[in-house]
């Protein structure tokens, strides 16, 4: 009788213990619900490259950053003149902070590829990279969330029957034991 008692009680609290994760924060005592993961579009890319330069520009809007290295080492080119032909656009980068070129364009460019030639003047060395600014419409707004209650819940229930099936196995072996000592 005493051993049955002892077994319900086991079970007992193995049920408890695999609902524990859906009871761990309650109410006013979490944090809130999580922040949903920021799931945004990248911002357009242009890349050209040469022998002696690499130019990346990142475009947000009318604005178009740019950044210069040297082919060779990856070192910034502070002092450049930048002269961009963006399709039938013709605009020359100013340049703003340490080592980035800024061009504000008079109009957002359309959705698609566009092909960009920039000819590039540091000193007396002049290069000519060409490459392409691939714009793409506004991806469709991609919902994540990392976390929900049901999921305290599936993980806590099945920890639950975890638990009672391994304690039905362990009382069924130890009677099958019992039984084949008895015998």
């Amino acid at each position: 009788m005493m051993k049955r008692f002892h077994l319900w009680v086991a079970a007992l609290l193995c049920a408890a213990l695999g609902l524990l994760p859906a009871a761990y924060a309650g109410e006013g005592h979490d944090h809130g619900e999580a922040p949903a993961a920021a799931a945004s579009p990248t911002l357009p890319r242009l890349t050209a490259s040469s022998e002696a330069f690499e130019l990346v520009g990142v475009l947000q809007g009318h604005q178009l950053t740019l950044y210069l290295d040297r082919a060779d080492d990856n070192r910034p080119v502070k002092q450049a003149r930048i002269e961009l032909e963006l399709g039938a656009t013709k605009v020359v980068a100013q340049a703003h902070d340490n080592a980035t070129f800024v061009v504000t364009l008079p109009q957002e460019p359309p959705p698609g590829v566009l092909p960009v030639t920039a000819t590039v003047t540091v000193g007396d060395e002049v290069d000519l990279l060409a490459g392409e600014l691939d714009i793409h419409a506004e991806a469709a707004e991609v919902h994540t969330e990392t976390g929900s209650i049901l999921s305290f819940w599936v993980i806590g229930g099945s920890a639950g029957v975890l638990g009672l099936g391994l304690l039905g196995w362990a009382w069924r072996r130890r009677a099958a034991m019992r039984s084949s000592t008895l015998s």
